[in-house]
């Protein structure tokens, strides 16, 4: 029987795909499986999340250096964990976190704990013979993720003239993963040259969307149905629209004020944001509406979802931040309708893997996700057909960090043959 001991851990700095320092693990096991794990990071980020660990040294990469949870792993994490069965997943989180020893891994740091415990699964699922995602989800994980992708960009993820942060195109129509992701890649492409034609930027912002200076918010929504029709697919049938407004980034208090101040538009309430919620749903076919309101604006939030859930997936992520005691107070409140999941939002693969479930055995959706900061790193892409979730935010049709999760999904349709499922629900 092959020996899935962990033999050795070792950590160092990297860059992410914004060019700034991450981690990334190398693990060994006694049967002589190497395998690594990168980290990815956050721009627009939750006040709860788990903590990313920075130096704080402002003479190497603006003080952004990670050099202190690299030596976390490699002197404090690895003494713990060498010897342990990589298999054991649980209890391998379980005791990083008890040596943390706090609420939100500020100790060790997030993403010290999350390389060594995304690389111990890559190393168990390698030692057993077994592709990540089978490892991960078991026998039954074939059902491939609807491929969310960005492909208009504002807010914090680009420097334009647009409050909302992203603008995703949903194949929903698509009869397979690998034609959904022609639908949406040739609706960016069809994009790309309506904006070329009215002069406008075709530059991209972090996740690879277009990042164009538009004279409000709704254009943005303008040119995708747009783009949908030149691409020679149906709005509303083929292809769906989803909507990420990160709200945080323009809260005032947080707590039901808000100011639009991206592009002009002022002022404006909870209530006057449900109001142009109300009015987009009415008049666009949009599926899903992450972030709508701030992660301190539970009230608004519930508003929002008493108006709208019926006709969208409203979820929550600064809310939540895949942070189980806060999906719970969201599904007693009745916040949301489902959860966006990100591993380093929460820090190990087990309280991922429990944020799921919450969600699950609920009745709520989730939506796995990627970062901003992210790295050619295909972790997510397996661990989406894993947690059988139907959708999946991985960025767009351009730079290949993004690319490389969707070029996954394609290997893991192609592994699964017929058995492979392309269903939202």
């Amino acid at each position: 029987m092959a020996n899935s001991t962990i033999k050795s851990v070792k950590a160092l700095e990297i860059l992410d795909s914004r060019g700034n320092p991450t981690v990334r693990v190398l693990m060994e096991l006694e049967d002589g499986t190497k395998v690594s794990a990168s980290v990815p990071s956050g721009a627009s980020t939750g006040e709860y999340e788990a903590v990313e660990l920075r130096d704080g040294d402002a003479s190497r990469y603006g003080g952004k250096g990670v050099l202190n949870a690299v030596a976390n792993v490699n002197e404090k994490i690895a003494a713990l964990v060498v010897g342990m069965d990589a298999k054991e997943q649980a209890k391998i989180d379980r005791a990083m976190i008890e040596l943390d020893g706090t609420e939100n891994k500020s100790n060790l740091g997030a993403n010290a704990i999350l390389g060594v415990s995304m690389a111990a699964a890559k190393a168990a699922a390698a030692s057993s013979g077994l592709e990540l995602y089978q490892y991960l989800g078991g026998a039954d994980a074939r059902r491939i993720p609807v491929p969310c992708m960005n492909i208009l960009n504002g807010g914090e993820h680009a420097d334009n003239s647009v409050d909302f942060q992203e603008f995703m195109a949903v194949p929903l129509g698509a009869p397979t993963f690998s034609e959904g992701l022609r639908y949406v890649a040739e609706t960016f492409h069809a994009l790309k040259k309506i904006l070329a034609a009215r002069r406008l930027a075709t530059s991209v912002g972090d996740e690879g969307g277009f990042a164009p200076n538009l004279g409000s918010n709704e254009e943005a929504m303008e040119l995708i149905i747009e783009a949908i029709e030149a691409a020679g697919f149906e709005p509303g049938k083929d292809i769906m629209i989803g909507i990420d407004s990160a709200a945080t980034s323009f809260s005032i208090d947080k707590k039901g004020n808000y100011d639009l101040k991206w592009s002009g538009a002022g002022k404006k309430t909870s209530d006057d944001l449900i109001a142009l919620a109300k009015e987009w749903v009415e008049k666009y076919p949009i599926i899903f509406w992450e972030d709508p309101l701030a992660e301190e604006d539970w009230e608004g939030f519930s508003k929002f979802t008493a108006e709208l859930g019926d006709k969208i997936e409203v979820i929550g992520d600064d809310i939540f931040v895949t942070n189980t005691k806060f999906i719970s107070r969201g599904i007693k409140e009745h916040t949301a309708n489902s959860s966006l999941i990100k591993l380093n939002q929460i820090g190990t693969v087990t309280e991922t893997v429990d944020a799921v479930r919450m969600c699950r055995d609920n009745g709520w959706r989730y939506l796995l996700s990627h970062r901003s900061g992210e790295t050619a790193d295909t972790f997510l892409a397996d661990f989406a057909v894993a947690m059988d979730g139907g959708h999946l935010k991985s960025g767009s049709a351009s730079r290949s960090e993004r690319l490389a999760k969707y070029n996954r999904l394609l290997e893991i349709e192609m592994m699964l043959e017929d058995e492979a499922i392309y269903t939202w629900k």
